[in-house]
């Protein structure tokens, strides 16, 4: 184990670097993969943090240029909601 095994690669969901390995050990090849196992990327920054830390880790492992490393899926709101309604809460009747 490296010294650097215990580094925090995303600090939303609080994965490890060892964690991180882990999982592309486990043969986990693409963000979007890594994502679903570990939670990385699916804290309040969405990625913003962890997804170049991941994916340099996935090119380093695989032996695949960052330029061709496939980004994650972005999924948009389904619908937009206003935010006002989440400020005025539930209505009592």
């Amino acid at each position: 184990m490296s010294e650097h095994d215990n580094t925090i690669v995303c600090r939303c969901e609080d994965i490890t670097l060892s964690e991180l390995k882990k999982a592309i050990n486990d043969g986990y090849r693409t963000i979007d993969e890594i994502k679903r196992v570990t939670r990385a990327g699916m804290g309040p920054c969405q990625g913003r943090c962890c997804r170049s830390l991941i994916a340099a880790e996935l090119s380093r492992h695989y032996k695949i240029p960052m330029e061709e490393m496939p980004m994650p899926v972005f999924r948009p709101t389904v619908k937009p909601v206003k935010l006002g309604n989440f400020v005025k809460g539930e209505q009592s009747e």
